[in-house]
């Protein structure tokens, strides 16, 4: 049992529509804007700000809502930028419900390069059965051979899974999420009981940023348990991964997933050898709570840093040394500063563009720094420094004491650069 025809369609309570007509490649790049459009642009024509308090209310009222009138509410929301996230395990069923909903809506997926054959041939089932295509997202060819050549094969048995999953998973996952302002999991509270018993339905993301700042995660199977996921697969009689019969439940890369015994819980197939409370990938790293790593394997890399924002091409102020900066009215070249707090899940999800902003900004006139304004230093920040939430990104013209704020949501390289060039 496939979509509906266009000519079986049902009442107009659910909108049936063209599928994947009109729907824009995931890997497709939003239009750059050029650094005298940057500087000429309105504040009121600055895309949008998604508050988090909006989409809290939301998921409040969706709380009791059925996965098929939350992923059309998705669909209706976001359109064309919004995207399902498909692993080939009982995330079909997340497909099966958007083409319930008959409206146009776009999947993609992350090769890693070490899923298991079934996995591969499942996703060629699943693409003729909906007609569609799936966008899939590879891992960085050079990342890839640095870190087999260093480490080998195998080194997530030994320092755990979360640096492979960065090169394998993380990072295409962040470059599919730059062109989109939503995307669609198939996470449930029942999935993993240290990390994702408390999700929403609906949640501001805390980890990843899409084209516009702020990113929406949609969970339609939040509140369901596994149980009803597979009688949902069984009635529509919706094709699955050939593994599930064999004893998998929660199907990963091919070392490190297994079957699980009668009586096991399903992720007890993913990274066996680390601690229950770190089982996530980093995809959805955001549901860890800071002091629930106590164990093995990739706690030390899934726990929240110490520090970040580290690198040789961000100079690290002090107070003082800003406070100079404020007084400063005929400086030698201009700066940029973030002021961030390394608890916070957005600081963490621009640490890498900022960082290659730095290294495009190499060898010219303009520094780069950070200052941690939480703590002791946020009354400071939010008195001197229009510290508003968190990142907040400041430019200090050449000429000028007074810094400018930048108030786009969009925290990419290519936007930061615009905004530098803007003012430099």
């Amino acid at each position: 049992m496939g979509c509906f025809p266009a000519w079986d369609r049902p009442p107009p309570a659910v909108s049936f529509s063209g599928r994947h007509s009109a729907v824009r490649p995931l890997k497709a790049e939003a239009k750059r804007t050029s650094a005298s459009a940057a500087a000429i642009v309105a504040p009121d024509k600055i895309a949008e700000k998604v508050e988090a308090e909006d989409y809290g209310k939301l998921a409040k009222q969706l709380e009791n809502a059925s996965p098929l009138e939350i992923m059309d509410k998705a669909l209706e929301k976001f359109g064309d930028e919004i995207a399902i996230a498909f692993s080939g395990t009982e995330d079909v069923a997340l497909i099966e419900y958007a083409c319930l909903t008959g409206r146009p809506f776009r999947v993609f997926s992350l090769d890693t390069g070490r899923l298991n054959p079934e996995t591969y041939r499942f996703f060629d089932v699943i693409e003729k059965r909906y007609g569609i295509h799936i966008e899939y997202m590879f891992p960085d060819a050079v990342e890839v051979q640095a870190l087999v050549r260093n480490k080998g094969l195998f080194s997530f048995y030994e320092d755990g899974h979360g640096e492979c999953c960065h090169v394998r998973k993380v990072r295409p996952l962040r470059r599919a999420l730059k062109s989109l302002r939503a995307w669609i999991t198939g996470q449930r509270k029942d999935q993993s009981p240290g990390t994702r018993s408390e999700i929403p339905v609906v949640q501001l993301d805390p980890l990843f940023e899409g084209k516009v700042g702020s990113l929406v995660k949609w969970n339609p199977l939040a509140n369901m348990e596994g149980n009803d996921v597979w009688s949902f697969l069984r009635i529509m009689d919706v094709p699955v991964n050939s593994l599930h019969s064999r004893g998998y439940i929660s199907i990963g890369c091919e070392p490190c997933t297994r079957p699980v015994l009668p009586g096991q819980h399903e992720r007890d197939g993913r990274w066996w050898w680390e601690d229950a409370k770190a089982k996530e990938c980093g995809l959805h790293k955001g549901n860890i709570k800071d002091g629930s790593l106590n164990g093995t394997g990739n706690a030390a890399f899934l726990a929240t840093k110490a520090d970040i924002l580290d690198s040789k091409r961000i100079v690290t102020l002090s107070r003082p040394g800003i406070e100079n900066m404020l007084k400063t009215e005929e400086r030698r070249e201009p700066w940029m500063v973030v002021l961030y707090a390394p608890w916070c899940r957005f600081c963490q999800a621009m640490e890498e563009p900022y960082i290659q902003l730095a290294e495009k900004l190499a060898g010219s006139s303009i520094k780069l720094a950070k200052f941690r304004a939480d703590g002791l230093q946020k009354s400071f920040a939010q008195q001197e420094l229009q510290l508003g939430s968190f990142p907040t990104i400041l430019f200090f013209p050449k000429h000028s004491s007074r810094p400018v704020k930048y108030s786009s949501e969009k925290r990419d390289v290519d936007s930061l650069l615009a905004f530098v060039n803007a003012l430099r």
